[in-house]
């Protein structure tokens, strides 16, 4: 038995009265709430995924609001992360929409970032990339993360591989919304098969980042 039930309907319901009053009043009033349907399922879902893909960090709710405009305290998501690499790994949230899972890498410093580039400029490695990336969106999942608007410094816009080259992040989801099965342990079947089936990009990620 793996613990995990499935996400409660409170834990939707939760983030959707948290949207309209997202304060520290009406958090203190649902906290259990937050604790029973939200952190509690999200924390045993990733204990269920750990033996497959590494200890996973079960996000804070609190928002870092020191440096944003937006003082809102507490995020409208719960996230699960398993890192593979620097902020490099497997992701599945719950919030008011639903149930999400993404992998990739949200974001790169410079020297990691070069090399991602120099990797998908590279025929052979690039052109790996390039069918994973095929393959996956191919069955459903979504490429998305941040780009630039023109080329990187150093590559023609020419190149191929263009659109890959603008990612500064790069990423793939896949939304489960609100399948009924989110509510039940099929859930962690679902999560655990699509984050096998991103294995290759995921690896090709890391083994091109570097680590750091």
């Amino acid at each position: 038995m793996s613990g995990f039930d499935g996400i409660p309907e409170a834990a939707l319901d939760f983030y959707d009265d948290l949207e309209v009053d997202n304060t520290r009043s009406f958090w203190a009033d649902h906290k259990d709430v937050y604790e029973r349907a939200v952190r509690g399922p999200m924390t045993a879902l990733a204990k269920a995924l750990e033996p497959e893909f590494g200890r996973a960090k079960v996000f804070r709710p609190h928002r870092d609001v020191r440096f944003a405009k937006d003082k809102t305290p507490y995020k409208t998501h719960q996230g699960v992360f398993v890192p593979v690499g620097p902020s490099t790994g497997y992701y599945v949230q719950v919030s008011a929409p639903g149930v999400r899972v993404s992998v990739g890498f949200y974001e790169a410093s410079g020297p990691r970032l070069a090399r991602i580039r120099e990797a998908i400029a590279d025929e052979r490695r690039g052109t790996d990339l390039a069918q994973i990336l095929a393959g996956l969106t191919g069955t459903g999942w979504t490429l998305g993360g941040d780009r630039l608007k023109t080329s990187p410094r150093g590559y023609d816009a020419g190149h191929p591989r263009i659109e890959l080259l603008r990612h500064r992040s790069m990423t793939l989801s896949r939304s489960y919304g609100f399948e009924p099965f989110i509510h039940t342990p099929e859930l962690l079947d679902r999560v655990r098969a699509d984050w096998r089936e991103a294995v290759p990009f995921v690896s090709w990620v890391s083994d091109q980042a570097g680590g750091d």
